[in-house]
C-alpha cells in the first residue's frame, strides 16, 4: 500500500486527493480516501479572449496549491502528481503557471495529451461500475473543453475505443455567450448552437453507438445530479451512481437559464464557485444527451463522483 497525492487542475477548480492505493496480484488496485479537497480558482478566467492567464487568477491557484502542499505533508503522502488541463495549453504566459507550481508544490505539473485525459477520466470514472454494463461512454465536463470516450471495463483494465477532447466547456461557453443575468433567449440560441457545432466534431470521431451505459463526471454533472435529488446541500454519497433522465436534464438545464445568479446561489447544493457558470456547463450537458438518446438511444446519465483524480491517483502507484 502507498500513499499518493493526485491534484487536477482544471480550467475552473483545482482539487485534491489524498488516498491510499492498495495493489492486487491480480493487478487490481483500489483506492481509499483519505482527504477530498476542491477550490474554484477559475485558472481560465478570460484566457479566450487576451491568451493569457489572469496575474488573479495564478495568485488564486498558487493558494490554493500552497493549502494542498501542507495537506499532503500532514497526511504522509509518498507520491504526488499534479496533472493540468485545457487552460494551460496554449497561454502565452504558461511558463509563470509552471514556476510557480514548481515552487510551490515541489514538482512539475504536467500537461497531458488529449489521449491521456480521455483515458484517465474513463478510468477513474468506471471503476465502481459493473463491467457487463459496457460499453461505457464517459463525458467529463470541464471549464474549457468537454472530453468524449468509449470502451469497456473488465474490472482491472479500461479498453479505451475511441477518444476526443472538444473546446467547449462551462466556463468557456459562459464567456463566449452567456453574457446577460439572466442569459437572454438569443444568447442561449446561440450558446446551443457553439455547443452542438463543437460536439460535432467529438461524435464524429467516436461512435457511441455501441454504448450501453452513459456516465458522467465532474462538477457541472454533481451539481445536476443534487439538484435532480432536491438535496438540500451537497452530499458526495447520495450523487454517487445516482441517474439523471433525459428529460430531467432538459428541465433543469431550462430552470437555470432562467434564473438571475441571485436565484442560482440560493440553491442549497450549488458550490458558488460554480453560480456564474452552471448554466453553460448544463448546456453542455443537455446537448450530450440529446445526441446520446438519438446515437446510442440512451435515456438517462449515470454521475460518477470518481473521474479523471482518481485515474490520476491510480497512475501513480
Amino acid at each position: 500500500m502507498s500513499r499518493v497525492a493526485a491534484i487536477d487542475c482544471g480550467t475552473n477548480s483545482i482539487r485534491l486527493l489524498v488516498a491510499d492505493v492498495t495493489a492486487h496480484d491480480d493487478g487490481r488496485r483500489d483506492l481509499r480516501d483519505v482527504y477530498r479537497g476542491m477550490r474554484i480558482v477559475r485558472l481560465g478566467q478570460g484566457v479566450d479572449a487576451t491568451g493569457r492567464l489572469a496575474d488573479e487568477a495564478l495568485e488564486r491557484t498558487q493558494a490554493a496549491l500552497a493549502e494542498y502542499a501542507a495537506i499532503a505533508v500532514r497526511k504522509g503522502v509518498e507520491r504526488v502528481r499534479m496533472v493540468a488541463t485545457s487552460a494551460t495549453r496554449d497561454a502565452s504566459n504558461r511558463e509563470d503557471f509552471f514556476a510557480m507550481v514548481r515552487e510551490t508544490l515541489g514538482v512539475d505539473a504536467e500537461v497531458i495529451t488529449g489521449d491521456e485525459e480521455a483515458r484517465l477520466s474513463f478510468t477513474g470514472a468506471v471503476g465502481d461500475l459493473d463491467p457487463e454494463d459496457g460499453p461505457f461512454v464517459v463525458t467529463d465536463i470541464g471549464g474549457g473543453s468537454t472530453e468524449l470516450v468509449v470502451g469497456t471495463w473488465d474490472g482491472v483494465r479500461a479498453d479505451i475505443t475511441a477518444a476526443y477532447s472538444a473546446d467547449v466547456g462551462c466556463v468557456r461557453l459562459t464567456e463566449r455567450c452567456l453574457r446577460s443575468d439572466p442569459p437572454t433567449d438569443e444568447e442561449v440560441r446561440e450558446a446551443e448552437k457553439v455547443a452542438r457545432q463543437t460536439l460535432d466534431d467529438a461524435f464524429a470521431a467516436v461512435d457511441c453507438s455501441g454504448a450501453r451505459t452513459w456516465v458522467g463526471v465532474a462538477g457541472t454533472v454533481t451539481t445536476l445530479s443534487a439538484i435532480a435529488q432536491r438535496l438540500p446541500e451537497y452530499d458526495p454519497a447520495a450523487i454517487h451512481l445516482s441517474h439523471v433522465s433525459q428529460i430531467r436534464v432538459e428541465q433543469i438545464t431550462d430552470d437555470l437559464l432562467r434564473m438571475t445568479h441571485e436565484e442560482r446561489a440560493a440553491i442549497g447544493a450549488m458550490h458558488p464557485g460554480r453560480v456564474d457558470v452552471i448554466g453553460g456547463g448544463a448546456l453542455v450537458v443537455k446537448v450530450l444527451a440529446d445526441e446520446l438518446a438519438e446515437r446510442a438511444g440512451i435515456s438517462a446519465m449515470t454521475v460518477s463522483e470518481h473521474d479523471i483524480l482518481d485515474g490520476i491517483a491510480l497512475s501513480i502507484s
